[in-house]
């Protein structure tokens, strides 16, 4: 009996030691799952916390370039109507211009007009003499005085 109690003995030492073993194993491996486990928490808020950032990022550099659209459309308008009135301002400087030449022409015309009258009807109303060099004179003067 003194050998099963020592053999009894000497087997539940072991059997012991063995369940020990075992159970530091166990307990490492879970240690290692909760250690894993925490990284992968980590790994997943940080990842989370990036893609808010390139989220938010992305969606400022859309409203940047929505504004700066915005504004590029605003100053290609404006540009568009200075340009617009530049071009009616010098249309209606050339109108203006013509109307000028015109009316000076028109002016030139009827004054050649009148002068040939009146010289005609000076010359045909007048005498000669005196009287005569007055008209000649008077004649002369006219384009310089109606110019």
């Amino acid at each position: 009996m003194l050998f099963v109690v020592l053999l009894g003995k000497i087997l539940w030492t072991r059997v012991t030691a063995l369940l020990d073993k075992r159970s530091d194993a166990i307990a490492r491996a879970l240690a290692d799952a909760t250690r894993l486990r925490n990284e992968a928490i980590a790994a997943k808020a940080a990842a989370e916390q990036t893609l808010a950032q390139a989220t938010a990022e992305a969606e400022a550099i859309l409203a940047n370039a929505r504004e700066e659209v915005s504004r590029m459309q605003a100053r290609a308008a404006a540009g568009l109507q200075n340009q617009i009135a530049l071009r009616e301002q010098q249309a209606l400087d050339r109108i203006a211009q013509s109307e000028a030449a015109a009316s000076k022409q028109v002016r030139d015309t009827t004054i050649d007009v009148a002068l040939a009258a009146t010289r005609t009807l000076l010359r045909e109303q007048v005498g000669s003499g005196k009287s005569q060099d007055l008209v000649e004179q008077a004649i002369a003067e006219l384009p310089r005085r109606l110019h």
